[in-house]
C-alpha cells in the first residue's frame, strides 16, 4: 500500500509537471499567431506586459545576478526568459567593465571634470534663485510706494503659487497684501509645500526648495528680469532669460518637456536644463568616415498605407530617407537594414533588443569612429495619430526616448550606463531646438527605466518617427526635418 500511495503521488506531481510544460509552450506557440503580434504591436499592450514582467522577475534576476541562488529558479529564469538569460550571462561583466571604465576616467581626471560640472550646476541654481529674489525685492519696492493705495489689488498679487506638477491641489488661500515681504513669502511657500507633502524633486542641488512654477505669479518679476538681464545664445539662437528662468523651474521643465513612465523616477539632479544645454554635443563633420548609425530593432514596424513586401514603405525605408537627407548634409552614415525581430519567419520581440546589440556593437568595432547611434523606430498608440503640418507639408511627430537605467528603487545595477546624461542632453537638446523652429514636430520626452541599448556609445538616441496610423508620406517629410534637428545639435557652433 505504501509502494502504491508513493507511486500515485508521483504520478500526481508528473501529471502536474506535464500541465506546466502544455500550459508553457502553448502559450508560447499563441504568442508567435501573427494575429496576436499584431495586437502587441499596438505597442500599449506590449508595455504593460513588459512592465509587468520587469516588476515581478526582477527581484529573482537579481539575485541570480548576485549569485545569491544558484538553485532551480535560476535555471528556469535562463530557459523561460531569453533576455534574462543573456544578461546573467553578460550582466555581471559588463557591470565589472563599467567599474574599471570609470575608475580609467577618474584617473584620467574625469573627477575634476565631474567637480566642475557640479559646481557649475550650483552654480545655476543659485542665480535663478538670486534672479527670483531680486525681482521679488523690486517687486515689493513698487508695492511699498503705493501701500494702502488698493488693499484688493495687494491681496490679488500676493495669491498663492500653484505646483505645476498637480502636487498641491488644496483650492485657494487668501490673498496677501503686496507690502508682505520675500522672506514671507518663500516661508509661506515652504509650509503649504510641506502640508501637502515634501519630495526631493521640489528640492536643488543645494538641498533647498526649487520656486514652483505659475505663469501668472512669474509675470512681473520675468518682466523685471528681461529689462536687467541680457539676452543668451543657445544652439545658435538668441534665447529669452524668461525662458531660462522658466527652464530652471524643475517641476515646469519635467511637466513641459518630459513624459516619464511609472515604473522610474526623475529628479532635479538628473533632469537640468542648464547643464543639458551647456553639453558640447557637436562633431567635425567627415564624410571620407563613418560618424552616423541608424538601425532598427523592430525592423517590422510599417505606416497606415504601407506597402506589403516593400521595405521602402516601412520604419527600414524611412532610415534610407534619415541617411540620405544626413549625407546631403556632410555626414557619413551606416545604416543598418538588419532584422532583429523575426524568429523563423514569425514576428518576435522577446530578445530583438539583444539581437540588435550584438549587431551594434560589431558595428561600432568594425567602424569607431562612428559618434551618434539611432536606433530608429514607429511608434504604437492606440488610436492616436500624431500629425503635424510644417512648411505647407504633412509630417509625422516625433518622440525622443531614453531609457534612463533607473526605476522607483534606484539606480539599476546590472544595467550600467555611463552616457545617460550626455543621452538626454542630446534628446534636450533636439527638442529644444525643434520647440524653437519647429512648434509642434515633437512630443514630450520619454523616460522609461530600462537600458535600450543606449549605453554603447554618447549620443545615443531611440527616435518614434509617428504611429501606425500615420501615413509614408507624412513619414518622409519627417525624416528631414529630423534631419535639420540632428545637423543643428551636431554642427560647430
Amino acid at each position: 500500500m505504501r509502494g502504491n500511495g508513493w507511486m500515485q503521488r508521483m504520478l500526481y506531481f508528473l501529471i502536474l509537471m506535464l500541465g506546466v510544460y502544455i500550459v508553457y509552450k502553448g502559450g508560447s506557440l499563441f504568442m508567435r499567431q501573427p494575429a496576436v503580434q499584431t495586437v502587441l504591436d499596438g505597442g500599449e499592450v506590449q508595455r504593460k506586459l513588459e512592465n509587468a514582467a520587469a516588476r515581478t522577475w526582477t527581484g529573482g534576476y537579481a539575485a541570480v545576478l548576485e549569485r545569491k541562488g544558484r538553485n532551480w529558479f535560476e535555471k528556469w529564469f535562463r530557459a523561460a526568459l531569453p533576455v534574462y538569460s543573456y544578461l546573467a550571462e553578460h550582466g555581471e561583466k559588463e557591470t565589472k567593465a563599467s567599474e574599471t571604465e570609470r575608475k580609467d576616467r577618474s584617473a584620467d581626471g574625469s573627477g575634476e571634470r565631474a567637480a566642475e560640472d557640479k559646481i557649475e550646476r550650483e552654480a545655476n541654481a543659485g542665480d535663478a534663485k538670486n534672479i527670483l529674489s531680486a525681482a521679488e525685492n523690486e517687486e515689493d519696492g513698487e508695492a511699498l510706494k503705493e501701500e494702502g493705495a488698493d488693499e484688493e489689488s495687494g491681496g490679488e498679487a500676493g495669491r498663492d503659487l500653484k505646483s505645476a506638477s498637480g502636487l498641491n491641489k488644496g483650492g485657494k488661500k487668501s490673498g496677501r497684501k503686496a507690502t508682505e515681504n520675500a522672506a514671507a513669502k518663500e516661508k509661506e511657500i515652504n509650509t503649504e509645500t510641506n502640508t501637502d507633502g515634501e519630495t526631493e524633486s521640489d528640492k536643488n542641488n543645494n538641498g533647498e526648495k526649487l520656486p514652483e512654477y505659475n505663469p501668472e505669479e512669474y509675470e512681473e518679476e520675468t518682466e523685471t528680469l528681461s529689462e536687467s538681464e541680457p539676452t543668451r545664445e543657445v544652439l545658435g539662437r538668441t534665447i529669452s532669460p524668461d525662458l531660462l528662468l522658466q527652464l530652471s523651474d524643475f517641476n515646469y521643465l519635467v511637466n513641459e518637456y518630459f513624459t516619464v513612465d511609472g515604473g522610474t523616477v526623475a529628479d532635479a539632479d538628473l533632469l537640468d536644463a542648464a547643464s543639458f544645454l551647456a553639453e558640447d554635443l557637436s562633431i567635425v563633420k567627415n564624410p571620407a568616415v563613418p560618424q552616423i548609425l541608424i538601425y532598427h530593432t523592430h525592423s517590422q514596424e510599417e505606416f497606415a498605407d504601407s506597402v506589403e513586401g516593400d521595405t521602402g514603405t516601412t520604419i527600414v525605408g524611412m532610415g534610407d530617407v534619415l541617411a540620405d537627407a544626413l549625407e546631403a548634409k556632410g555626414y557619413q552614415v551606416i545604416h543598418d537594414t538588419g532584422v532583429y525581430d523575426l524568429v523563423d519567419g514569425v514576428l518576435d520581440r522577446s530578445a530583438a533588443y539583444d539581437y540588435a546589440r550584438t549587431a551594434v556593437e560589431e558595428l561600432l568595432a568594425q567602424y569607431p569612429t562612428i559618434q551618434v547611434v539611432i536606433d530608429l523606430h514607429r511608434d504604437g498608440v492606440e488610436g492616436q495619430k500624431f500629425v503635424t503640418e510644417i512648411d505647407g507639408k504633412p509630417c509625422s511627430m516625433v518622440m525622443f526616448f531614453n531609457g534612463i537605467s533607473r526605476n522607483q528603487q534606484g539606480e539599476i545595477s546590472y544595467l550600467p550606463n555611463p552616457y545617460v546624461k550626455q543621452n538626454l542632453a542630446f534628446s534636450f537638446q533636439m527638442e529644444f531646438a525643434a520647440r524653437q523652429q519647429y512648434p509642434g514636430f515633437t512630443r514630450n520626452i520619454y523616460l522609461k527605466a530600462e537600458r535600450f541599448n543606449l549605453h554603447l556609445r554618447p549620443r545615443s538616441v531611440l527616435i518614434e518617427a509617428g504611429t501606425q496610423l500615420n501615413t509614408v508620406e507624412e513619414e518622409r517629410n519627417a525624416m528631414e526635418i529630423l534631419a535639420n534637428l540632428l545637423d543643428e545639435v551636431l554642427q560647430q557652433h
